[in-house]
């Protein structure tokens, strides 16, 4: 949410914005919000009026008991009587401009970064660099859904059964490399210097606005029926809500927190789910990391928790290379966003492990997160970034790992959780 002030001083900026991320429709809401905030500044100009109004008589009642007579003070009491009456009706009536605005608010996007290239879609994002060397093997490489089914690691004709399209058992040697890859994903983090935190599986809708947009909480959100609660879709739901209406220490920042937790997710939209594989489902695990920090930090803190992922794979011995998202691909709360794709030798091509976000102040003016330092408060930034999705982490090690008779080669920095260095397909 950005600060109604932007939008009182420079409307054409907050609109060109909008026009940047080809939200056209969106435009006639800047107008829109001035003509409430006029009539709000109306109420509010009255309101103070009536309270000067209301300390003045005070003090002439004050004055008229010493020297006036009865009659005069009845009636400057009545007068003063009813200013209360009157300043409580516009009260009402402001907040009620209050609402109208703070909901026309969360639907205007953050202000992006100058540096964010042009683009209605993700087909117009940017690749910045690539790190590894992508291999291009000379046989065939297995789907990783059916390579884990001939290693008897997973089972998705069972979770239809039990649960629908998008979900599957994982079990064997394949579950066992799953939690590898969270155990070194936590070790990795917290050698970091990030405090390991497990949150909250469900968060109130309260919550669930201050840290995504109407159209992502749509697409995404699971609603608890009969409850105020939701399904987190990622654990920087319930990290970010941790400080929700809080006041920070300011020379206590930044703020480093890494979390695990499953994460379900509707997917609705246009890239719907797969019939057999583990790239897009309704439930994975996840470890994420944010960071809240000054102002004048965070972009900083965005190219080092970009860096910190594209390390972690690097380590698992995953090619990848990492994408700057156009205008056009920027969820509404997003300042600036970068994607980390992970090679597929099998596909030839790179995609979506994960993503790493600049939110600025959005999240912290939604949520009220400030922090008082030399004795100025202020608005904190928020940042948050993938370390890994477990199944999209499972596809691209059983890709590049993969050797010519399907086995998979674990890489050394995961031998130590486990007691194999391969998975071979299992002999019926």
């Amino acid at each position: 949410m950005i600060d109604i002030n932007l939008i009182r001083e420079n409307p054409e900026l907050v609109k060109a914005n909008m026009r940047k991320k080809f939200q056209d429709e969106k435009v006639a809401l800047v107008d829109e919000i001035l003509k409430i905030d006029d009539n709000w500044k109306k109420l509010k100009y009255e309101e103070d009026s009536l309270r000067a109004e209301r300390n003045k008589v005070s003090k002439q009642i004050s004055e008229t008991i010493k020297s006036g007579t009865k009659k005069e003070v009845e009636a400057l009491k009545i007068q003063a009587k009813k200013i209360p009456e009157q300043i409580e009706e516009i009260q009402l009536k402001r907040k009620d401009y209050e609402t109208k605005i703070k909901s026309i608010l969360l639907k205007i996007p953050n202000i992006i970064s100058e540096s964010v290239p042009l683009g209605k879609d993700d087909s117009e994002n940017v690749e910045l660099k690539k790190f590894g060397e992508p291999r291009i093997p000379d046989y065939e490489i297995f789907n990783s859904a059916e390579l884990a089914e001939m290693m008897n690691g997973v089972d998705f004709e069972t979770a239809r059964k039990t649960s629908g399209k998008g979900f599957y058992y994982l079990k064997g040697k394949i579950s066992q490399l799953h939690s590898a890859i969270l155990c070194f994903a936590k070790d990795y983090m917290v050698k970091h210097g990030f405090e390991l935190v497990i949150p909250p599986f469900m968060i109130r809708s309260e919550v669930v606005d201050g840290v995504m947009s109407f159209q992502e909480k749509d697409n995404m959100m699971y609603k608890i029926e009969g409850e105020d609660l939701y399904l987190i879709g990622t654990s920087e739901h319930s990290l970010i809500g941790m400080f929700a209406d809080r006041k920070l220490n300011g020379k206590n920042l930044p703020i480093k927190i890494t979390g695990i937790s499953p994460c379900f997710r509707k997917e609705v939209g246009a890239h719907g789910l797969e019939e057999k594989g583990f790239y897009r489902v309704h439930q994975f695990e996840k470890q994420e990391m944010i960071v809240i920090c000054d102002p004048e930090d965070s972009y900083k803190w965005y190219e080092k928790m970009l860096e910190l992922t594209v390390n972690f794979f690097r380590e698992l011995e995953i090619p990848v290379r990492t994408l700057e998202c156009c205008s056009g691909d920027l969820a509404d709360l997003k300042a600036k966003s970068a994607d980390i794709e992970a090679w597929s030798p099998r596909q030839k091509k790179y995609w979506e492990a994960g993503s790493c976000s600049n939110l600025t102040d959005a999240q912290a003016r939604r949520l009220e997160i400030f922090a008082e330092k030399n004795g100025k408060k202020y608005l904190v930034h928020t940042l948050n970034n993938t370390v890994v999705a477990s199944p999209r982490a499972l596809i691209a090690l059983i890709e590049n790992h993969q050797q010519k008779d399907g086995t998979i080669k674990i890489p050394k920095v995961l031998h130590k959780y486990l007691d194999f260095k391969e998975i071979k397909i299992s002999k019926k």
